[in-house]
């Protein structure tokens, strides 16, 4: 008898998640349809008035319109990216929490530290590229290097007496400007800051003789005097500093410094709701206000697919990982 009723049971219950089975359905593509119905977060792993911020929030507004729902940018400093990185991993996959993230966070830190708290590879889904960014090399107005070659006679003169700042070790200023001494064969004095703002300031007041900035954020300071351009880390010349060489004319063959920020969400994001992004994005960097403003701040608007970031990030993480496995370089 209880096998019996047991079988019964086991009938019904088949039978009834047999019949749902459509209705669950259709509830799941109308939730994709609706799409999104409230606020959306995009967390950013750096502190406001950074990059990213300043990306976040132009991004912002148009892309909440185009998505029908308010963008809400959270800033979420911390441990070069980890602490936002590891948040948006372990939010769940509906689309409402998304990632600014950045080359340093997706590329680097895998390389960088023995034991990361997620996988670049396994805890997201790329949804979009949004920007690039070049890098310039700069020194203190009162700097005694006022050419390239002059810092680079000093530094083989007398090594580990230059100093360079950061904005973190491990961030993109930091190994940029170890790829520039290991090109020519020199070394720096690392001196980290907790932020590129703190960092340009340290080299504006001549308490550190160099630092690898975006452009965006030391042409100001360029342009008022405050520091000189020694080098552009990029494969041509910035229009704004005509006058500025690249590594590669400056007889430094090293790979250009890849500065992109892209959008990524928790892994298992549903695919429509990755298309729907993706097409939003995309049109958000292309619309002629919001593309003028980025690239007078020096953000190149990259167009692409969620796969074209994911592979650009898996080849700068082979580059990058390389390096700084051959140089030990190491961020507890």
């Amino acid at each position: 008898m209880f096998k019996f009723r047991s079988a019964r049971r086991a009938h019904l219950l088949c039978s009834l998640l047999a019949a749902a089975a459509p209705s669950l359905g259709s509830a799941a593509q109308a939730a994709r349809q609706a799409y999104p119905d409230h606020p959306v977060r995009l967390v950013v792993p750096q502190s406001a008035g950074s990059g990213g911020d300043v990306v976040a929030r132009l991004l912002g507004e148009k892309l909440g319109s185009l998505l029908g729902a308010s963008i809400v940018v959270e800033n979420k400093p911390g441990a070069n990216g980890i602490v936002a990185m590891s948040y948006v991993a372990k939010s769940p996959a509906d689309g409402y929490t998304l990632l600014l993230t950045g080359v340093s966070q997706m590329s680097f830190n895998p390389a960088l530290y023995h034991s990361l708290p997620y996988d670049p590879d396994k805890d997201f889904t790329y949804v979009s590229p949004v920007v690039d960014t070049p890098f310039v090399l700069v020194a203190g107005k009162n700097s005694p290097y006022k050419t390239l070659a002059e810092l680079l006679s000093a530094a083989k003169a007398a090594p580990d007496t230059v100093t360079f700042a950061s904005a973190g070790a491990g961030n993109s200023t930091h190994l940029s400007t170890e790829m520039i001494a290991a090109g020519a064969g020199i070394k720096l004095k690392h001196i980290p800051y907790k932020g590129s703002g703190p960092a340009l300031n340290a080299v504006i007041g001549g308490q550190v003789d160099l630092m690898t900035s975006v452009v965006g954020s030391a042409l100001p300071q360029i342009q008022g005097g405050n520091v000189i351009p020694l080098a552009v880390l990029a494969e041509q010349r910035a229009s704004d500093l005509p006058d500025v060489p690249t590594l590669k004319e400056a007889g430094i063959e090293v790979p250009p410094m890849p500065g992109w920020f892209a959008i990524v969400g928790p892994v298992g994001l549903d695919q429509a709701v990755v298309d729907k992004l993706n097409a939003a994005i995309q049109a958000t960097i292309a619309d002629p206000v919001i593309n003028k403003k980025l690239k007078d701040l020096y953000f190149i608007p990259l167009s692409g697919t969620a796969d074209n970031i994911r592979t650009r990030a898996q080849a700068d993480a082979k580059v990058w990982g390389d390096f700084i496995s051959r140089t030990g370089i190491q961020v507890e």
